[in-house]
């Protein structure tokens, strides 16, 4: 499989060696400036770039027929825009706020939690998240997927980042030196607390999983998620 790296930072060389080692061939490493490169080079496309270029990166290889997997967040209000130019181009597009295998077995465990304490409003809910201080977008798009499953399954009418009223979730986002990502969902009354977290202790984790999302989505057209990946093989 010939792969375009779309974002080159250290996500982009941690799936680039994982990639290789996995018998795979890098044939194009774009930087957050570069705005112009063949993408036709490639048989798919891994986007790990900025808020700011991720959209214009994933439109480019769509519109080019070049599948994508893309893990950049914090540009998702243009999500069903490249939704729809996928559709248009007759290829596949692949969206996950992460990969790492571990952290969609939470999101399930998550979504599961979530309902059995829809009918306890007696426990309020948050959700704290750490972060290498690298990281540009606060809160992450994990807690922001944690925080979307949670109001699917509750009165929840939204999430804040700091101070929420009421009828919102409060997300904490922290950001601390060399801090892969941690992710935590409390609920807590009067009495206990019910805490289920997860703890990222590399970026092998997260970069593992884009490259096999790429190797499960390089020969299929639509529009798919990582829970897609994992569990409708």
């Amino acid at each position: 499989m010939k792969i375009a790296l779309l974002g080159y930072g250290k996500m982009g060389k941690t799936i680039e060696k994982i990639a290789i080692e996995r018998g795979h061939k890098i044939v194009l490493k774009i930087d957050a400036s570069s705005d112009e490169y063949d993408i036709t080079q490639a048989d798919i496309a891994i986007e790990f770039s900025t808020p700011k270029s991720a959209f214009a990166n994933i439109s480019n290889a769509l519109h080019k027929g070049i599948p994508v997997v893309a893990g950049t967040t914090g540009w998702l209000e243009k999500y069903q825009e490249a939704v729809a130019i996928c559709e248009a181009s007759d290829t596949a597009f692949l969206y996950a706020s992460n990969f790492s295998i571990g952290v969609n077995i939470f999101f399930e465990i998550n979504n599961i939690l979530a309902k059995m304490m829809s009918s306890h409003p007696e426990y309020n809910v948050s959700i704290e998240e750490i972060h290498h201080t690298q990281k540009l977008d606060a809160p992450s798009g994990t807690a922001i997927t944690l925080a979307e499953q949670i109001i699917k399954n509750s009165d929840k009418k939204g999430w804040k980042l700091g101070e929420a009223t009421q009828s919102e979730i409060p997300i904490t986002a922290q950001r601390i030196e060399n801090v892969p990502g941690t992710h935590t969902v409390l609920y807590q009354s009067p009495i206990d607390t019910i805490e289920i977290k997860h703890t990222a202790h590399s970026r092998e984790g997260f970069a593992l999983g884009a490259v096999l999302a790429a190797e499960w989505l390089v020969k299929r057209k639509g529009v798919f998620s990582m829970k897609d990946v994992l569990f409708h093989q």
